[in-house]
């Protein structure tokens, strides 16, 4: 089983973001665009892992202490540059309790097989991938000067930075991811509850 934990966005934020994939979608027409249903913020990518050991990883994941971050989501980029985009997202602002959480669930899972990431913590919502290429932020091999979102970056600097709105994250989640050819499809299999400020 392929997973991750992750991060729900709040569904006005979620319909805004819709809208503005609607209105530039037609500019990158060789990408491989995220549905909006399948948005969310990635804390931690696990991968493949056998079934067998999901409850453990739960279980785990259960003992993640945090707090509600607040998530401000704005403005755009391309991984690894604008260049050679491979990658289109939206920015978040938020506060440190979002790279705490990450941090936290990130430090529980060598215990369980699992490597600790070895970059900083980067939020982002992915919108659009070039072709089949990887979500990572890093160079990779093969990335290199390509138009798939040329026409895009020249529409969006003609553009105000877009605002998508504030939430606050209640709760982060383990989701399933399942590879098909018409896209990912993601099952959240289990929740984890958030402090909120006043508790």
């Amino acid at each position: 089983m392929r997973l991750f934990v992750a991060l729900d966005i709040e569904d006005i934020i979620r319909e805004r973001i819709a809208r503005f994939l609607d209105g530039v979608r037609n500019f990158a027409p060789e990408a491989r665009w995220v549905k909006p249903e399948s948005l969310h913020v990635t804390l931690k990518f696990i991968g493949e892992q056998p079934e067998a050991a999901v409850e453990t990883i739960r279980s785990t994941l259960r003992t993640v202490g945090g707090d509600a971050p607040e998530i401000h989501f704005q403005g755009y980029g391309f991984f690894p540059t604008a260049k050679s985009a491979r990658v289109f997202w939206i920015g978040m602002e938020a506060g440190p309790q979002l790279a705490a959480l990450a941090t936290a669930i990130d430090q529980k899972m060598p215990a369980l097989g699992i490597a600790k990431e070895d970059r900083a913590f980067s939020p982002h919502l992915t919108l659009a991938r070039a072709g089949g290429g990887s979500g990572s932020p890093r160079w990779r091999t093969g990335d290199r000067p390509n138009r798939v979102f040329q026409v895009l970056q020249d529409k969006l600097t003609a553009l105000p930075t877009p605002e998508f709105g504030s939430m606050t994250a209640r709760e982060f989640c383990l989701y399933q991811s399942q590879l098909s050819p018409k896209g990912s499809k993601y099952t959240k299999l289990a929740t984890f509850n958030l402090r909120l400020g006043t508790e």
